[in-house]
């Protein structure tokens, strides 16, 4: 029985209960069903007594009482206490519980899943780093958060349409473009251009594709070599975040709202919105209206659109799209675009609190990190994944909230030691999988499955932390936290050791393959399978060997 099938439970004994005119409440969708702190008060306790007792004119501990009577008489429960003022605890008795093994088996891939957030349809955009340059590691928090969240979104049933914003308008591409320029003339780095080695390489890829250019002048070349390296530079991103696991639904340009007219076309909508006012020749949204600290400029008195406008237009881009929520994932100088943000979302008739959430991401350090001989004066993302590894650096990434400052101390993650996380985890997989492999070969098959057998506390154990997954992804889905679904995986790697040492898949020396050899491979394939589930959440490997 796994604890949504408990959950379920209760709620019918409690319908079973309002038709029977027992109670007279209202039966909620969802009955919260938690592990107790201490084994001996059983494997699950619940607070519902006490929720819903004065809703029902009955002390807590009465309304627990009649739940007794009712819950006794299902099947798989094999007992229940009340507790202090009303709380319930109940047992399972041993094949109910073992039978959970089973269940995450047959499940395969798809154990874990739930529908907490179904119906909802989201639009999330993280790193959107300037095609200016190559990632760096003020990106690779958001790559590995961003990535992790949208994950665990969709195993929780939301429609999650990944997006990265090009940010390729305005003048910054010009200066990038003259950067490359002047590189492949050999002369200096213009005034506040680019001067890493990567625009050496970049002016090489453009005249490989069009060498007339380097005959050209300045004015006359420059539209050319501009989109040429600007696309250069974002296959080069493509390719790093690919390494990185990290691959987007969609690669949204900033230049084509402009090209298209959708700036024009939001300003016109919110003017008819009635947010926007004239003064002095300029063109303002009256962003304090909803929490903004002041007014902002969308279009200047010289007829410009500001990067705000884009913003604006890149909103109701989202909005005319379908996405109902829309999560931006932002570094840790971008606290000054929450309120603004929000106020565009009011501003276009949304709903600021559900319809638009900004997340702040905290900054990183990597202890003994070296700038990029490629940029010079950054450290890269592709740097970092040779040096760490990309599962790594994904799994500690993801393994503290945004909020979090994090120093990363890559001799640690390298280790092949139980005091680094990931190699804890990946090792409990490697291990499981293995002690699977090495059973099969011993005779020891899925064929047959008692799940009465289970009865070593390590086993109770195990099956009480599995049977946890579903609610911790979609908690984490809920939160927006996928470092629950790391400090989750550890939990079970903790308690598998524990299994594992305590009891045995295969048979000592020659003796009989029995009954309980064959249910036990069942509870190590589950363990393995809920192993790679998270890992894969987080966009980390699950090896099969260490």
């Amino acid at each position: 029985m796994t604890p949504e099938e408990l959950s379920a439970a209760i709620s019918a004994c409690l319908s079973q209960a309002v038709a029977a005119g027992e109670i007279a409440v209202e039966v909620p969708d969802t009955v919260r069903v938690e592990r107790p702190k201490s084994r001996e008060h059983g494997d699950w306790s619940t607070n519902i007594a006490l929720q819903l007792g004065k809703k029902a004119s009955m002390a807590p501990r009465d309304f627990a009482a009649m739940l007794v009577r009712r819950l006794s008489e299902v099947e798989g429960i094999g007992g229940v206490e009340i507790a202090g003022p009303g709380f319930l605890n109940i047992t399972l008795d041993t094949a109910a519980a073992g039978e959970l093994a089973r269940t995450i088996v047959e499940a395969g891939d798809h154990f874990g899943h739930n529908q907490a957030l179904t119906g909802h349809v989201v639009n999330m955009e993280f790193v959107s780093a300037n095609p200016t340059g190559p990632l760096h590691i003020g990106h690779t928090r958001w790559a590995a958060l961003g990535d992790a969240i949208a994950r665990v979104l969709r195993a929780s049933g939301a429609q999650v349409t990944s997006e990265y914003y090009i940010n390729d308008a305005g003048n910054q591409m010009n200066v990038f473009a003259r950067s490359v320029y002047n590189r492949m003339h050999g002369l200096p780095v213009p005034e506040g251009g680019y001067p890493g080695e990567y625009i050496k390489e970049l002016a090489d890829i453009v005249l490989a594709q069009a060498p007339e250019l380097a005959e050209q002048d300045e004015e006359t070349a420059l539209p050319k070599l501009r989109e040429l390296a600007y696309t250069a530079q974002l296959a080069d991103i493509k390719s790093t975040l690919a390494d990185f696991g990290v691959n987007f639904d969609v690669f949204f340009s900033e230049s084509a709202l402009h090209d298209g007219g959708a700036v024009a076309d939001a300003v016109a909508r919110l003017r008819e919105q009635g947010h926007i006012f004239d003064l002095e020749g300029a063109v303002w949204l009256r962003t304090t209206d909803f929490g903004d600290d002041k007014d902002r400029v969308l279009i200047r008195a010289n007829g410009e659109p500001t990067y705000f406008a884009a913003d604006a237009a890149y909103y109701l881009s989202k909005k005319d799209r379908g996405f109902s929520e829309k999560i931006y994932l932002l570094g840790a100088d971008h606290h000054g675009y929450v309120n603004r943000l929000k106020a565009i979302a009011a501003c276009a008739g949304d709903d600021k609190e559900a319809n638009i959430e900004v997340l702040i991401g905290q900054l990183i350090s990597v202890n003994g990190a070296k700038l990029s001989k490629r940029a010079g004066n950054i450290i890269e993302l592709r740097d970092l994944i040779n040096w760490i590894g990309a599962d790594a650096l994904r799994y500690s990434l993801a393994r503290y909230p945004a909020d979090s400052p994090i120093a990363l101390d890559p001799e640690q993650l390298k280790k092949n030691t139980n005091d680094n996380p990931v190699f804890y985890v990946q090792y409990a997989h490697a291990r499981s999988f293995g002690a699977s492999a090495n059973a099969q070969a011993k005779g020891v098959t899925r064929e047959s499955f008692d799940a009465s057998l289970l009865t070593d506390p390590s086993e109770n154990e195990l099956l009480a932390v599995l049977g946890q997954f579903p609610s911790v992804v979609a908690g984490a889905a809920q939160s927006r936290e996928p470092h629950r679904i790391a400090r989750y995986l550890e939990q079970v790697a903790g308690a598998y050791h524990s299994w594992y040492a305590a009891t045995r898949v295969t048979p000592l020396g020659d003796g009989p393959v029995e009954e309980v050899h064959h249910t036990r491979l069942w509870l190590n394939d589950a363990t393995t399978q809920v192993l790679a589930n998270g890992l894969s959440l987080l966009g980390v490997s699950a090896p099969e060997r260490m």
